[in-house]
């Protein structure tokens, strides 16, 4: 395992800048292959690339790493390779309750992996491995990670250039969300998103990052908006490198919450003058390339503003935290409309007057007759009346399930569905319902939603139905025969 601190010779961290106008595998390779010659780097023993599949397919064209782009850092690290490497993988878990399989196909990676020759890891199926963590100010004594990930010698990071409405930004050390199975990922994925991510930190370090900035994403995470940027970003160490990615999209690293915390670990500078900044495009050029980049980062009313769902967010029910869960529940809504309206071009016309709570909330709900009032999360809270009765909604203590790695248990996208239909059936007579969970997945907002609506069921879509439960029904027979599939 590559270990946490990088660049722990005292060196400057090194970001390098390349032009590239297009998905060109050689060009990629080219491009990869000098950056890791002017890094001084070559692959060694388990070498495992993790890119950033969230999702994809034909409806998430902009979401994930590109699979040319996937390509062309498989040959560079080949050319790097001096008889070092005894196993190159490739490895990932993509966006909750949806088959790592699924997005691999549905990327093009499949094609490349059987290419190339090499090994494709779904981390959701694999053992997870109890790595302990020691350094200040963590959130767990210790993490889950896939035994892939725990033993890998190089890690090669390969994220996608994307904003993120949760964390601002979603470059090198977001990426890393991507490690962990649902069970695991679950866990503090909620106000304390960016503290995970720079837990996550300390289990293993890349030795070499090669970011997919040649069309970046811009607004929502899994469909995010494309935008034009004709980069590869390089580097050797994680926070310098998400450090110049903010600076040429003009946010100030230091504001973005895991990017200066990792910096205050240690980890890496945020400081432009402790980067050594080379390559064939300028920092100055880079900006000129970002212009007008839309990162996306607003509240959940705002995103909703003009819609047929009004959104009443208040702070998570916990002392200590921030104002507004940017992790949690009101992220997955957004996020789910997004998914929903990429389906399904009717779900704004569709969309009833739905009201939706979140945290503790303490102004009135204008709900009119009719009017369903959704309370999303165990910690939503509320006193008041809707529909002339008074309602009083309290915060619901958290499961084992959701707190302690040890006992985290699997809920798969069939089981959510039957709960999140029975939950909103059973309350069809009454003008209010309660979700539970913390966080409310991007999954069963989906789900809640097109109940709501009548808007299409993503996941019986003929576009990916018979593809999706073809990789659902392979990840659950790999996960059983490893003997580590949990029931919720």
């Amino acid at each position: 395992m590559t270990a946490a601190p990088s660049n722990g010779n005292g060196s400057r961290p090194t970001v390098i800048l390349r032009a590239c106008p297009s998905y060109d595998v050689s060009r990629v390779r080219t491009i990869v292959r000098e950056g890791l010659e002017e890094l001084g780097l070559r692959p060694t023993g388990r070498t495992l690339v993790k890119p950033n599949l969230v999702a994809s397919g034909q409806l998430f064209t902009h979401a994930h790493t590109r699979a040319e782009f996937f390509e062309g850092v498989l040959l560079a690290l080949r050319d790097r390779d001096d008889g070092g490497v005894t196993e190159l993988a490739v490895g990932e878990r993509s966006g909750v309750t949806i088959p790592t399989r699924f997005a691999y196909a549905g990327a093009g990676y499949d094609r490349v992996i059987r290419r190339a020759g090499i090994r494709r890891y779904c981390f959701e199926e694999e053992r997870q491995v109890e790595v302990p963590l020691r350094h200040e100010g963590r959130l767990r004594d210790h993490v889950f990670v896939p035994r892939s990930v725990a033993t890998s010698d190089f890690l090669v990071n390969c994220p996608k250039f994307k904003a993120h409405p949760w964390t601002t930004v979603s470059f090198s050390m977001k990426n890393f969300i991507g490690i962990q199975d649902d069970r695991h990922r679950l866990i503090d994925h909620d106000h304390r998103l960016n503290a995970k991510v720079v837990d996550l930190q300390h289990v293993v370090q890349p030795g070499f990052i090669a970011l997919d900035g040649i069309v970046a994403g811009q607004g929502p995470m899994l469909t995010p908006v494309p935008f034009d940027l004709g980069l590869v970003i390089m580097g050797d160490n994680q926070v310098a490198l998400d450090a110049v990615c903010c600076a040429i999209i003009g946010v100030d690293p230091g504001r973005v919450e895991h990017v200066r915390t990792a910096q205050e670990h240690g980890l890496g500078p945020i400081e432009l003058s402790a980067i050594n900044v080379s390559g064939d495009v300028s920092l100055g050029e880079a900006r000129r390339r970002a212009r007008g980049f839309d990162v996306g980062l607003k509240r959940v009313e705002e995103w909703f503003e003009g819609s047929h769902i009004s959104c009443y967010a208040g702070p998570p029910t916990e002392e200590g935290v921030p104002e507004y869960c940017w992790g949690g529940c009101p992220g997955t809504l957004v996020e789910a409309i997004s998914v929903l309206r990429r389906f399904d071009a009717a779900t704004d016309r569709k969309m009833p007057r739905v009201h939706v709570v979140f945290g503790a909330y303490e102004g009135e709900i204008p709900a009119g007759p009719g009017e369903k009032v959704i309370f999303v999360g165990d910690c939503t809270t509320w006193r008041g009346r809707i529909a002339g009765r008074e309602v009083s909604v309290d915060r619901l203590p958290p499961t084992y399930a959701r707190t302690d790695p040890h006992d985290a248990r699997h809920q798969d996208i069939y089981t959510k569905m039957a709960l999140v239909t029975y939950r909103l059936l059973k309350a069809r007579g009454e003008d209010h319902v309660r979700l539970r969970g913390c966080p409310i997945s991007v999954a069963e907002q989906v789900l809640m939603l097109a109940n709501v609506s009548g808007a299409k069921n993503p996941y019986f879509d003929p576009r990916i139905v018979v593809d999706f439960n073809r990789a659902y029904l392979g990840w659950r027979l790999a996960a059983l025969r490893r003997g580590r599939y949990q029931e919720a």
